[in-house]
């Protein structure tokens, strides 16, 4: 791996390597990402979410191409479903955002690994890797929808929601919550039949957001190129605006992190003393099976070992 250094002057090869130990070896990668902290937490982190199908990507493409071209330093995550055969990215986003390539927009995409809200344990990780590499904004896609989704603004200083009339299911995602993450709503392909009843729906349910200001529902049509190149403006706008507040949001992201990080890890261990073959925890079955313990007991006697 590249050092240091290239990756900071963003040498493609040592970031793409870096960004692969993160995904691949963790733990080796805790080292590099120590020294890369102090760095971090600078770059405007935008999270696009919405149902399958709703055109996302190319969506991604099209806005970073326009950050791209007005000086800026765009990077772009794209989580994609992994491969049920190779664990991989299927890397179909990867695929829909070929234009990009020679715009100066780093692209990567990264498997979800069915982790929880298809948001893989390191794609924070990754985002740390991205802004060491000065780029700025870094744009994260999420596979899919629905109400796991909301995890994407965890993450993210700016949500995108977008929407397609094209995707049956745009009116059950208003409605399971996506409504209440965003802060711009893009009604995409709006040129098709039912997008000015999608973007009446989407309108009424979005509301007002924690400030009480009015959320942006915008419509986007790979016929109008200009509509585009204007969310590009409007987003560019809108991280602009929160600069202000970008050290309070870090500050809370990084809890929310911390959180993560301790659960996750009760959770592995909890998983590892309740494996089969166990001595402890399938004594602990046999005992409660035969009624020498209750359910009660048998975890507290569990729990007592993870200790």
């Amino acid at each position: 791996m590249g050092g240091l250094g290239e990756i900071r002057r963003r040498k493609r090869g040592a970031v793409a390597r870096a960004l692969t130990l993160v995904e691949n070896e963790p733990r080796r990668a805790r080292a590099m990402l120590r020294e890369m902290f102090p760095h971090c937490g600078r770059s405007t982190v935008v999270g696009v979410t919405g149902p399958a199908g709703a055109g996302k990507s190319t969506l991604i493409a099209r806005v970073a191409a326009t950050l791209a071209s007005e000086g800026m330093r765009p990077a772009v995550l794209a989580v994609d479903p992994t491969s049920h055969v190779t664990g991989g990215a299927i890397m179909g986003d990867r695929a829909r955002m070929a234009g990009l390539d020679g715009s100066g927009v780093y692209v990567r995409s990264m498997a979800s690994r069915g982790s929880r809200g298809a948001l893989s344990a390191s794609v924070r990780d990754c985002i740390r890797v991205l802004e060491y590499a000065r780029y700025d904004p870094v744009i994260v896609e999420s596979v899919g929808a629905g109400q796991t989704e909301v995890d994407i603004a965890s993450i993210a200083d700016i949500t995108v929601v977008v929407f397609s009339p094209q995707t049956g299911d745009s009116i059950q995602a208003i409605k399971a919550g996506l409504t209440e993450i965003g802060d711009i709503y893009v009604v995409n392909k709006s040129d098709l039949a039912g997008a000015s009843q999608l973007y009446d729906s989407v309108r009424e349910f979005a509301g007002t957001g924690p400030g009480g200001q009015e959320r942006a529902v915008v419509r986007v049509s790979s016929k109008r190129p200009s509509s585009a190149a204007a969310l590009a403006r409007q987003i560019a706008a809108l991280a602009s605006e929160r600069r202000r507040g970008r050290k309070d949001r870090y500050a809370a992201r990084l809890e929310s992190e911390l959180r993560d990080i301790v659960l996750n890890s009760v959770r592995d261990r909890a998983v590892s003393a309740m494996s089969a073959g166990n001595a402890r925890y399938d004594r602990c079955v046999r005992d409660l099976r035969a009624g020498r313990v209750d359910p009660h007991g048998a975890a507290q006697r569990i729990l007592g070992a993870m200790k």
